[in-house]
Order: C-alpha cells, then structure tokens, then sequence
C-alpha cells in the first residue's frame, strides 16, 4: 500500500518530540499515543491515505469500529508496521520510495500493488471535492469533532493492508504447495481412474472395445473336438438317461431309442443324443428314401437304448453277446439286450483310420455301424481298391482287409 504521501511537514510523535525539543519544537503530550494533526494545514491529505479514496464511505462502520472524539488515534508505530508494503512496488515506485520493497516470502511469486496517483483519486458518486464531506473538507482532519472520518479512513486501511497481507501470505503459501499438491491430485485421479474404483470408471469385469463375448460352441464344433478320456476307464457302471425326446421326421417304419450315459464320465450326454437322432434320421443313413425313420424317448418301452459307456462297461455289456471288445477296445451291439454299446473312448478319441481331422464323420460311422447290426446288418467288407469302405466294414480296426485297401466313410449311403 506505500508509505502515506504527505504535501505538508509530517506530524510528530512523542518520540520525534524529544529530539527536536532545541529547535522549539513543543513536545507533545506525554504518553497520549496520539498523532495531532492541526485541522488548518494547508495541502493536508485526508488520513494520510491518498491511495484508498474508495474507502471513504461508509467509513469505520463497516468493519465494526466506533468513532468519536475520545478514540486516540493510531500510534505512529503500530501504523508504520502497516504503512511498509508488503508486497513488491514496479521499479520506479520503488525507487522513489528509497530502495526496493522487502517480500512477503520466498515460497511464491510476489504480488504488486502499483502506487496510484493522488491527482487521479476518484470520490463516490454524489461526493465532488471541495464539498462538505468531501476530499477537501477541512473537517475531515484527525482531531477535533470533525475528524472522524480520518481517524475512520485511517482504521481502514489498516484493517485492508491486514487483510491484504494474510492473503498475501496464504496465497505464497499455496502457490509454494500447489503445484505439488495438483500433481499428486492428478496422479491420484490417475490411479483411481486406472483401478476402476469410480462408477464412471473400467473394471476388470469390463468387455474390452470390440471384443465380444464368447458365442456357445455349435453343435458341428463339438462334433468336430477331441475329448480327453482313459482307454483303459472303468466308470460307475451305473445309467441315466438322457432327458428329453425328438420326434421321427421321415415316413416309413418308425424305430424308437432311448439315449443312455453311464454316470461317473465327463462327456456331453445332451451332444451325444442329438448326434444320433441328426444321424439316423440323414437321408444318407438308414433313413434313406423313406425306408424308416427313428424317434426318441425317454420314457416307455423303446426298441433299442443307444448306450454311452466307459471301456470296461461296454466290454462286460458285450461280453454278455458272446462279443470281446476289450482287445481292440471297440463298440459293439449287445443283441441278447436291448443295448447298442458305443464305446466312449471310441467317442471321445476317434481312431486312426479316419485321424483326428475326421472325428466327427468317426462319430457318425460309430452310431450308423452300430445301428445297423441293430437292424440285422453283418459286417462287409470293401471290394474295390480306392472305393468309400461300407458302412457294415469295421473300419475302427482297418481300411485295408485282404490288400484292398479302401477309403473311410460314415454313410450307408454316402453318394445319397
């Protein structure tokens, strides 16, 4: 805010007194603490605060402070402790002043209060100067019963340049702070952001943009898949049956089945059901032209119960059809039960006369030799050199029988 600017010699306190008193200067009053200021010098500045003009109006009142004739006036210490700028002055003010204005700190960046001119000072609307209450209102002095608005302005600019001064301080302070402070804010937005921890934010339980979520495998894709499966596993023995039923879709003679799996075995029931009821009923099966047509059940008395069972199981149903399949681990058809036996390491793993590639086609060979011993079909056997092998062949053992070797086929009739 600046030291005040005086026209007219300074006032003097008590302790500037006693130094002058052999020049004739009169002392003043001892222990007053008063500064006096005679109310008819010429060139007198209202409250020695040329700067704060804006300040004038409502005065004292607002920042709670009375005002009279028996207030003392600010002691010359207490008002010079406030009167030395706290903040940095522009060059050329500074030098008028004596020498560069001291900081308020080091932590930040020191604000400036440029010194305004007192020919330019503005007055309230309402107020010209030279009217009663004005800027050159001679009343307007610190002692006698007029100077209550001086002793108000004075206390009004020491209640800004306090409050001026903390805010000073506090805004050094957080400059000082700040810029560490913002960039921990930020790094810790960051880190909030990146774990997910908002509503707004990514979880781990997000999709990642344009990668859709996993569509349920189809049938022909788990057709077309190994299972893992022991050659040598011997399950519960014990059967469930497969729930559901699929109506016969040709004409002809209706056959019907029931699908059963032997628990204790970590294949698909439901896959292996649907696969012969699609197989049976091709029209390159037994179902071909109409001859007959299969439904299945679940309930009831069926003609025949396709069976999914582990290697032991299927050998010792076998066995009891004077059939031995454990030598070459094969399925084969109970006829003395009612039981087709599919052999579900046979299922799972295929053989190596169709290989891996062709595993589903092994399926479906599996399900039509099986069923047509069934219907009263033997083994045949292939011909021609290079043909498709029959159906009857038992391909899981060779495609090669008597040097004739054929190629692999799942269907009665393939060309169908």
């Amino acid at each position: 805010m600046g030291r005040h600017s005086r026209r007219g010699d300074a006032p003097r306190s008590a302790e500037d007194t006693v130094g002058a008193t052999g020049a004739g200067a009169p002392p003043a009053e001892a222990g007053s603490g008063r500064r006096r200021r005679s109310s008819e010098r010429p060139g007198q500045v209202r409250g020695g605060h040329p700067e704060q003009p804006e300040w004038d109006r409502p005065g004292p009142e607002r920042y709670g402070v009375q005002h009279g004739p028996r207030i003392p006036g600010p002691r010359r210490e207490f008002v010079e402790a406030f009167e030395a700028p706290a903040f940095e002055a522009p060059a050329s003010e500074a030098s008028s002043a004596g020498g560069p204005v001291p900081r308020s700190g080091e932590a930040g960046p020191v604000l400036t209060v440029p010194k305004p001119d007192p020919a330019r000072r503005q007055e309230p609307a309402g107020r010209p100067i030279g009217s009663p209450g004005g800027p050159d209102d001679p009343q307007d002095s610190e002692s006698g019963e007029g100077g209550k608005g001086g002793k108000g302005r004075t206390f009004t600019g020491i209640a800004a340049a306090a409050v001026i001064t903390v805010l000073a301080i506090v805004v050094a302070g957080q400059v000082a702070d700040g810029g560490a402070g913002r960039d921990d804010a930020r790094a810790s937005g960051a880190l909030k952001r990146g774990s997910g921890a908002g509503p707004a934010s990514r979880g781990d339980a997000r999709t990642a943009p344009g990668k859709a979520s996993a569509a349920p495998a189809t049938y022909e894709q788990k057709m077309a898949k190994l299972y893992p499966l022991d050659p040598k596993l011997a399950a519960s023995g014990a059967f469930a049956v497969v729930p559901g039923s699929d109506k016969a879709p040709g004409k002809g003679h209706k056959y019907t089945y029931r699908v059963d799996i032997e628990k204790g075995m970590a294949l698909d029931g439901a896959l292996f059901a649907e696969a012969v009821q699609k197989t049976l009923n091709d029209k390159r099966s037994w179902a071909h032209n109409g001859d007959m047509t299969f439904a299945r059940i679940s309930t009831g008395h069926p003609d025949f119960v396709m069976t999914l069972a582990s290697p032991v199981t299927t050998a010792k149903w076998c066995a009891k059809s004077g059939l031995d399949t454990l030598d070459e681990n094969v399925s084969c058809d109970s006829a003395a039960t009612d039981r087709v036996m599919i052999n579900a390491y046979r299922w799972a793993r295929g053989s190596s006369t169709f290989g891996d590639a062709k595993i589903f086609a092994y399926r479906q060979m599996l399900i039509n030799h099986e069923t047509g011993h069934r219907l009263g079909h033997n083994h045949v056997t292939c011909r021609t050199p290079g043909a498709l092998a029959p159906v009857m062949q038992q391909q899981t053992k060779s495609l090669d029988i008597g040097g004739i070797k054929c190629r692999a086929n799942p269907w009665v009739y393939p060309t169908a």
